[in-house]
């Protein structure tokens, strides 16, 4: 219908321009003329009964009429009766007039008009009248109602011929505004895409010296890294034609037809040669192939089988060059990444210190911050974020500068965005018992003290215990004061005591335990199983890699489950290990919090009055309580000493 409303539209236009008006004004005319016909009959006749016409024509009134099929039309000349007064301001009783009536069957009509001296004739209807109402208009009318149902029928026929047609949404550079410039903290990457995009603009250069540009690029990494905004940034600067769709849009319930979409989207990237084809989450029809069963499997198989032919089969497919994004490289078919398909595989991590300030730079810009406002603190605060979690906090920042008002971004409305991020909103509606209250502020500060008073644990930044997110009554926030790639074991051992601190907070104080410690539990061991069965630091058990992990390490869960892959007698073993390294952990984490009781006490006692302490005023309270120093920073438990 789409077309069919074009060509219409166009038939005015491949006339010549002096003919285009005159014919308009023509058609304007007589639908004018039509009109004023219409009023004219509406308005000048008067409609009067067929007895008042017979009473009139008996009279010898009816100078001359009009004899239709369907009603008679005429002039009626008043004749004076007696007795009759003309009242002022009123037409004339005797003044003729047009009138109309409906014609009824009457044999003798004809015979009275001749009698009275009338003059009649008879009248046909129009050509252009009787074809209008009796074919144009109910032709009209059901074409309307046809309308909606042949529009319904049409579409369900082009999907059934246009099944195996690609989905692909060709992109001009103009649409995605997105460049380079606009990707940060990923800058590998960005060289290795800028050096496609430039083989597309100077093919010759690099033809001269007998290099070939890679057929396909797998970009992967955790989610939000930024791989699609690389994608649309390389749409932004290549200038060539750009397809871009998802790798689920391939797979259908029908088999074969995921193969003759790939078919049908290469035959379109030949046509515009150069070009770049973007599949996001490439999993979806590249997982490892095997024997399955199943008309899904089989559709997704014969989807991979067409896509390896088409990167590297027999027909040479160049100047197209295959962009690739996914966040499961593990799942991916061997055939898929080998050299000739996947050329280049590019591993975009999450971003580090460097690259999440230049991040929160781009997200910075059209929004009014405040003079107090340091990027590169807040860049620190942030690690282990990706390009969307920064985004997200800027963008939650804003929205919380919005709530109250204000005219700029505070470093305080920022602070508070990276927390919500981390641990959920604030829920202040949800009321502690006093009892409950004092056990949370107990715990957390435990969390503190334990990690203020081991050598390798992470600075406090703050501590609160104001309830956040479905289950956090409160918590403790320790950030890196550097960048940190490796971990030694006595940090790894200082983090499971940290963890550990608050329980033994509670039983310190309280002689007995909560249920508040499950997640600093569930931690704890995942970190020491960690230590034991990937790492190799225990003594025990060995230098030996007893555990696989279920996912990527950028895709791990936070339990750290892993996958056993040792004998029952080595998996025994590694239980009695990662058992004594929490026992030993804990009861160092114990002894810190008796030794260092006063400062338990001090802050926790400022804490349930302000509820949020920072990172500077719990060093101050630290300072400022009486308690002997010469024991914080000697190591008490045995495993510690040890190392």
């Amino acid at each position: 219908m789409r077309h069919r409303k074009k060509t219409f539209k166009t038939i005015f236009s491949q006339l010549p321009k002096k003919w285009a008006i005159p014919l308009g004004y023509v058609f304007l005319t007589l639908v004018l003329l039509w009109i004023w016909q219409g009023a004219y009959h509406q308005f000048a006749f008067r409609t009067i009964p067929y007895s008042e016409f017979k009473a009139h024509l008996a009279q010898g009134e009816v100078a001359e009429c009009v004899i239709q099929q369907d009603e008679i039309r005429g002039v009626i000349r008043p004749k004076p009766r007696a007795g009759e007064k003309q009242e002022a301001n009123s037409p004339s009783p005797s003044a003729p007039f047009l009138f109309r009536t409906v014609r009824v069957e009457d044999p003798k009509l004809v015979e009275e008009l001749q009698a009275h001296g009338a003059q009649f004739a008879g009248m046909r209807p129009g050509f252009l009248s009787e074809l209008f109402w009796s074919w144009v208009v109910p032709i009209a009318i059901m074409a309307l109602l046809w309308l909606p149902v042949n529009r319904r029928i049409g579409m369900a026929g082009e999907t059934v011929l246009n099944i195996g047609k690609s989905r692909a949404k060709l992109v001009a550079d103009k649409d995605t505004g997105v460049t380079f410039a606009d990707v940060a903290g990923c800058e590998e990457a960005k060289y290795e895409l800028q050096e496609i995009v430039d083989f597309l603009k100077n093919p010759e250069r690099y033809r001269a010296l007998g290099a070939r540009i890679p057929k396909g690029v797998l970009l992967s990494g955790p989610p939000g890294t930024g791989k699609t905004l690389l994608a649309r940034a390389v749409a932004g600067e290549a200038k060539v034609p750009f397809f871009s769709l998802s790798g689920s849009e391939f797979v259908e319930m029908f088999v074969g037809v995921g193969a003759a979409r790939v078919r049908d989207l290469f035959q379109q990237a030949k046509a515009h040669a150069p070009t770049i084809i973007f599949i996001d989450e490439l999993d979806a029809i590249g997982r490892q192939r095997g024997v399955h069963v199943g008309p899904v499997n089989d559709e997704r198989e014969q989807t991979l089988n067409q896509l390896l032919v088409e990167m590297d089969g027999f027909d040479a497919n160049a100047g197209v060059i295959i962009l690739a994004a996914t966040n499961r490289p593990e799942v991916l078919d061997r055939a898929l990444l080998r050299p000739g398909r996947f050329d280049r595989q590019v591993v975009i991590d999450a971003p580090d210190l460097g690259g999440r300030e230049a991040i929160l730079k781009i997200h910075a810009r059209g929004k009014p911050l405040a003079a107090d406002v340091d990027l590169h603190r807040l860049a620190q605060a942030t690690p282990g974020f990706s390009g969307a979690d920064l985004a997200n906090a800027m963008n939650e920042a804003a929205l919380l500068a919005a709530r109250r008002n204000a005219s700029k971004i505070t470093q305080r409305d920022l602070e508070e965005a990276v927390e919500k991020v981390v641990a959920g909103p604030e829920r202040k509606s949800r009321r502690l018992l006093e009892e409950e209250k004092r056990r949370v502020a107990y715990h957390e500060v435990g969390h503190a003290l334990v990690a203020a008073h081991s050598k390798y644990a992470d600075p406090v930044q703050k501590i609160s215990i104001v309830p956040r997110g479905r289950a956090a009554l409160g918590y403790t926030l320790q950030l890196p004061a550097e960048e940190q790639f490796l971990l030694t074991r006595p940090a790894l051992l200082d983090r499971i005591k940290g963890l550990l601190g608050g329980r033994a907070a509670e039983e310190v104080v309280f002689g007995e335990v909560s249920t508040g410690a499950e997640n600093d539990l569930e931690r704890a061991t995942a970190l020491a199983r960690q230590m034991v069965c990937l790492f190799g630091m225990s003594e025990s058990v060995g230098l030996v890699h007893c555990g696989q992990r279920q996912s990527p390490f950028y895709l791990a869960p936070v339990d750290g489950a892993l996958q056993r892959d040792c004998s029952e007698q080595t998996a025994r073993a590694i239980d009695e290990e990662v058992k004594r390294l929490l026992d030993s952990a804990y009861q160092e984490a114990r002894q810190i919090l008796t030794e260092h009781r006063s400062q338990l006490e001090c802050v926790a006692q400022e804490l349930l009055r302000r509820e949020t302490l920072d990172g500077q005023t719990f060093q101050e309270l630290l300072a400022a309580c009486p308690v002997a120093r010469d024991k914080t920073s000697q190591p008490v438990c045995s495993e510690l000493a040890a190392v």
